[in-house]
């Protein structure tokens, strides 16, 4: 049941091409004028809720939650559901929160959104940085692994070939940021959910047409199939191997609630509404679709335990990241009509589709902060003209060593990537943007230490885990090097973030915070109410 057929192949390999040469054509055909800096950052904020938060969706349902979320359902049944609804918690978090505040307070970039109230070059170099720093490995996890899917679906094992669709597939997606800007890039996250809800929504109902469309058939057929029993369907098998099982499990939620939604390449989203109704209607379309589509995996993975068991995944990829593809093969049976192999394609293309539009914005975000926050920011003259030519010239220089890297960590681990990424987000971003939204004195000092010294406890502690080293599915497998007992940094990291922005604004003096107070409440009509929108 791991094998696809050639015709399947054929279609898909068609397919991918197709889909590459129109989502260029689109993005040349809706780039923006090469010196309107509106259109190019936020698409002139032209796109309709609906659109706009099938964008939103778009960009927070990348390829690490297709594959490596459904692989965790499959492998870890009631733990990989917790995941999936911890990823619809995260983003209902950023709607009911820091939605419209994150809209009223920025312009472009989280460094607009941070320097509103506390303005200065180490600002926005610091959001710049943190920036890079929680995207490029997310990067890295959809580049490397793109090989690795290529390969399953159309049935090559050549590291040569691999190595070959990161690099095109790199390049096309440079292309994407580089030449859509964010219209362009929205375009195809509409089309990349569009057909992953379709694809998915269809295969989910056949699978549980299977099941004679009772739920609980599936969940125990999954649980027979899955070689531990009842223990499937209860907490613990995710971190089965680690000393403190439960206390991974808290911390690696709390990394995905807290961090997932307030990646800079989501957040960025927020400035392409027209104002506080639009960003709420659009933020409601995107938690919608999310919602759906964890509904979509959790049955496929389920599905996909059932149907052909959960070591045949697990011997097909050890992290499951094939169980989405190999749950929608098995949805059709042993005889697959011509109408189901256009549906295994359209599955197939989504897949890649996804990856392409993932990579692209989070391209974007980063070449967005590097133009507007750490170039522009310090030329003040700058033009239009030039300060998006560097934005495209930042995109080429943020994918290129993006892709170099990817093509040297392919045959390794990429979970510690993932997790990086969201503990970033979770003990830095996310205080640096509660804090700098709500607290009236909240200091300069208080932000750099949060976005520094978040991101600085986290990279000290990251490697020390089990994930880095020290176990056979970790990165380096050979090594150990494992001297903190956990999977994720949250444990420490996420409340050493908030610790750090309260220590540095008490640090900076009661004179500093009264006059941080002072300055926030002259914009907190502006933040809170989106009273009037200005630019930075």
């Amino acid at each position: 049941m791991t094998d696809f057929s050639g015709n399947a192949q054929s279609m898909s390999l068609v397919a991918f091409s197709a889909v590459a040469t129109i989502t260029l054509l689109l993005c040349v055909m809706t780039g923006p004028d090469r010196d309107d800096l509106d259109e190019f950052y936020t698409g002139y904020s032209s796109l309709s809720p609906m659109r706009n938060g099938l964008a939103i969706a778009g960009d927070y349902i990348s390829a690490a939650t297709v594959l490596g979320t459904t692989g965790v359902v499959a492998l870890c049944g009631y733990d990989g559901i917790v995941l999936a609804l911890s990823t619809v918690l995260s983003l209902m978090l950023l709607m009911f929160l820091l939605a419209e505040p994150l809209r009223n307070a920025g312009r472009f970039t989280m460094g607009d959104a941070l320097a509103r109230r506390m303005p200065g070059r180490g600002v926005r170099v610091a959001a710049c940085t943190v920036t890079l720093a929680a995207l490029v490995p997310l990067m890295l996890v959809q580049l490397a692994g793109t090989g690795q899917l290529l390969a399953f679906i159309l049935g090559f094992s050549s590291d040569a070939l691999k190595t070959g669709c990161v690099i095109g597939l790199g390049v096309l997606m440079i292309s994407y940021a580089a030449i859509g800007g964010m219209k362009g890039t929205a375009l195809i996250q509409i089309l990349k959910m569009v057909m992953l809800l379709g694809s998915g929504a269809v295969v989910a109902l056949m699978m549980l047409r299977r099941f004679d469309w009772d739920p609980g058939a599936l969940f125990d057929a999954a649980a027979e199939q899955s070689g531990v029993g009842s223990a499937f369907l209860q907490s613990g098998l995710q971190f089965a191997g680690s000393p403190y099982p439960r206390v991974d499990m808290i911390t690696s939620q709390l990394a995905v609630v807290l961090g997932g939604a307030v990646l800079p390449h989501i957040t960025m989203r927020m400035y392409s509404a027209t104002g506080a109704r639009q960003v709420r209607r659009s933020m409601s379309w995107a938690v919608s679709s999310v919602a759906l589509f964890v509904l979509v995996i959790t049955v496929v993975g389920f599905g996909a335990t059932a149907l052909i068991g959960r070591e045949v995944i697990a011997a097909a990829d050890s992290q499951g990241n094939t169980a989405y593809l190999l749950g929608s093969r098995a949805a059709f049976g042993a005889d697959i009509s011509t109408a189901e192999s256009l549906l295994f394609t359209a599955v197939t293309t989504a897949i890649f589709l996804t990856v392409l539009a993932s990579v692209a914005g989070m391209i974007l975000a980063c070449a967005n902060s590097l133009a507007h926050d750490l170039f522009a920011a310090r030329v003040r003259e700058l033009s239009g003209h030039r300060e998006m030519a560097l934005a495209r010239l930042s995109a080429l220089a943020v994918g290129v060593p993006a892709i170099l890297l990817a093509t040297m960590v392919q045959h390794r681990s990429l979970q510690p990537l993932v997790t990086l990424s969201f503990t970033l987000g979770a003990s830095a971003i996310a205080p640096a943007l509660i804090y700098s939204l709500f607290w009236r004195r909240y200091t300069r000092t208080g932000l750099l230490w949060t976005l520094i010294g978040g991101s600085a406890v986290v990279l000290v502690l990251m490697p020390g885990t089990n994930l880095v080293s020290g176990s056979p599915v970790s990165a380096f497998p050979d090594a150990d090097f494992n001297w903190f007992p956990f999977t994720t940094p949250g444990l420490v990291s996420v409340p050493a973030g908030f610790l750090l922005g309260w220590l540095g604004t008490i640090v900076s003096g009661r004179g500093k915070a009264d006059e941080q107070r002072r300055q926030y409440e002259s914009v907190e009509g502006w933040i809170l109410a989106g009273a009037v929108r200005r630019g930075n």
